[in-house]
């Protein structure tokens, strides 16, 4: 197994340990102060991720595009915000369920904002991945919850934030990547947590910081699983988020997803590995066309041959 695999394996279990640390408080705390405090914890780890030729005083410096940097860290802090209101009050697994909708906002940002082209095939797997979710969820069948609501907003601001990072990252320094969005993070939650704040018990207090610890320890692992292994490897390691929901949440917090609700866990993930291997199997094939192409020793006779395969 490549170590790159190993990485990622580790950065989202340790990621949905984190999460359900987060679940545990309930309503004890404010969902303010518990971003507050993950987000100062999460610092400490992402520390051993900058750069040696990058200083953390640079972050704010020669920005190539500010107003962007800026928005996502916005979209950041708002999708952390909603995310953790929806650990807090619904099941652990349906939480995952509807954030895992963020593929298919992507692909919607990509076409409208970016212009890329998307196949039928990609289509059909995230209508499919959408049917799954309604699986889980199944709105007109049952009372939803606000947490319902937050989760589906988080997955359309995670989309945003990964949409403009896709323009974004390529030019600017990785420590404003980094610094920004945590310093919009601490801050918002450190002022919308003020009128309520209740200082946490030492448990608590130690809980916080695991989880924390946890969030930004399974960032610097997810970057070292991108650097050591083809996202095509990684990107479907993140479905184990979903055993980790279903395992964490029936023995910590006795939540049991019906027969119903595992059928549409199980068709989120297949949509989802379908899409990646599809990926993957393209880039693959893509590779191997272009290696080709730099053997022949005549010059390209064929158009299809300059222009490569359709991908």
């Amino acid at each position: 197994m490549p170590i790159g695999v190993i990485y990622a394996l580790v950065a989202y279990s340790v990621y949905s340990c984190g999460d359900a640390i987060i679940k545990g408080f309930g309503q004890d705390l404010s969902v303010f102060e518990i971003g507050f405090f993950v987000a100062v914890f999460g610092l400490i780890p992402a520390v051993f991720a900058k750069p040696k030729d990058e200083r953390w005083r640079d972050s704010f410096r020669q920005l190539k595009h500010p107003g962007l940097v800026h928005l996502r860290s916005l979209t950041g802090v708002s999708s952390s915000i909603l995310v953790t209101v929806s650990f807090t009050t619904i099941p652990f697994a349906e939480t995952y369920s509807l954030v895992f909708m963020m593929p298919l906002f992507i692909t919607v940002m990509s076409v409208l904002i970016l212009k890329e082209r998307v196949d039928v095939v990609r289509w059909s797997m995230l209508a499919l991945g959408f049917v799954g979710v309604m699986l889980v969820v199944r709105p007109g069948f049952r009372e939803l919850e606000f947490g319902h609501l937050t989760a589906l907003l988080c997955a359309v601001f995670g989309a945003s934030t990964t949409t403009i990072l896709r323009v974004i990252a390529p030019s600017e320094k990785r420590v404003s990547l980094i610094a920004l969005p945590a310093l919009y993070l601490i801050i918002a939650n450190a002022v919308l947590m003020a009128p309520t704040f209740v200082m946490p018990t030492a448990q608590q207090f130690g809980l916080l910081a695991a989880s924390g610890s946890m969030v930004g320890m399974g960032h610097i692992l997810l970057i070292s699983a991108t650097r050591n292994a083809p996202a095509s490897q990684v990107a479907p390691i993140q479905y184990v988020q979903i055993v980790w929901a279903i395992g964490l949440g029936a023995f910590f917090y006795f939540e049991y997803p019906d027969l119903l609700a595992y059928i549409g866990l199980g068709v989120v993930v297949l949509s989802g590995l379908v899409n990646v291997f599809i990926d993957g199997a393209r880039a693959r094939i893509a590779g191997r066309f272009a290696e080709y192409r730099a053997r022949r020793p005549e010059a390209p006779t064929d158009i299809a041959e300059v222009q490569g395969p359709e991908i």
